[in-house]
C-alpha cells in the first residue's frame, strides 16, 4: 500500500512537470497577426520592449540578464527602449548612445538600478551626462552619440516597432516576429521564452 502512495506521488509529480513546461497560444504567449519581418537573418530573433524605469522590467532583467548570458547559439537579441511618451525619450537615446560607443553592456543594469532603487532623477541630457560620466564613460562621445543624426533614426525605428507589434506595456517580449510574450511574472517569462523559441526553430525548419 506505501509502495502504491509512492508510485501515485510520483505519478502526479510527472504530470505535474509536463503541464508547466507545455505552453499554450492565448494563455502564455500571442500569435500576432500579420508576422512581422525580422532582421536576424538564420537565427531566431528576440526582441525586447522595455523602459529603464518600468518597475516590471526591472524584476525581468535580472533573471532575463542571466539567460542572456546562456541562450541559445541559434537566438539573435535585440533590445527596444520604448517611448510611450516624450519624458521617456531622453531614457531611448541614452540606451543607443551607450550601444553606439560599446558601453552599454557597462551600464544596462546601473540605469536600471538608477531608477528603480536610488530614484536618480534622469531626466534630461545633462542629468544623464553626469550620469554616466561619473561612471567612466567619456561625456564627449556619450554627448555626440546622443545628439547624432543615425540616433535619431534608431529612436524613429524603435517607435516604428512599437506600432508594428502593437506594444502596450513593458516589459513586453517577441519572438521570430510572431510571437509576444507579456503580462507574466519573470520565471514563467523565461520559461514561456524558451518554449516558444523552440516552437519558432520549428517553424523555421519547415520553411526550408
Amino acid at each position: 500500500m506505501a509502495l502504491m502512495r509512492k508510485l501515485i506521488v510520483v505519478l502526479l509529480m510527472l504530470c505535474a512537470v509536463q503541464v508547466q513546461a507545455e505552453v499554450m497560444a492565448g494563455r502564455d504567449y500571442k500569435v500576432l497577426s500579420p508576422a512581422q519581418p525580422t532582421s536576424s537573418g538564420s537565427k531566431v530573433e528576440v526582441l525586447e520592449f522595455f523602459f529603464y524605469g518600468c518597475s516590471h522590467c526591472f524584476h525581468l532583467h535580472g533573471p532575463f540578464s542571466k539567460w542572456e548570458k546562456n541562450m541559445p547559439k541559434d537566438v539573435d537579441l535585440q533590445y527596444v527602449p520604448v517611448i510611450f511618451r516624450d519624458s521617456w525619450e531622453p531614457m531611448a537615446r541614452t540606451f543607443y548612445a551607450l550601444e553606439a560607443i560599446g558601453e552599454r553592456d557597462h551600464l544596462h543594469n546601473d540605469l536600471f538600478e538608477a531608477w528603480n532603487v536610488f530614484g536618480t532623477d534622469l531626466s534630461d541630457q545633462e542629468k544623464i551626462a553626469t550620469f554616466v560620466a561619473k561612471r567612466g564613460v567619456d561625456r564627449s562621445k556619450f554627448d555626440a552619440a546622443y545628439n547624432s543624426f543615425s540616433l535619431a533614426g534608431k529612436v524613429a525605428r524603435s517607435n516604428q516597432l512599437v506600432r508594428s507589434y502593437g506594444v502596450r506595456g513593458t516589459p513586453t517580449i517577441a519572438v521570430d516576429g510572431k510571437y509576444i510574450i507579456t503580462g507574466l511574472e519573470p520565471a514563467d517569462t523565461i520559461r514561456v521564452l524558451d518554449e516558444v523559441i523552440k516552437i519558432a526553430r520549428k517553424e523555421r525548419s519547415k520553411q526550408k
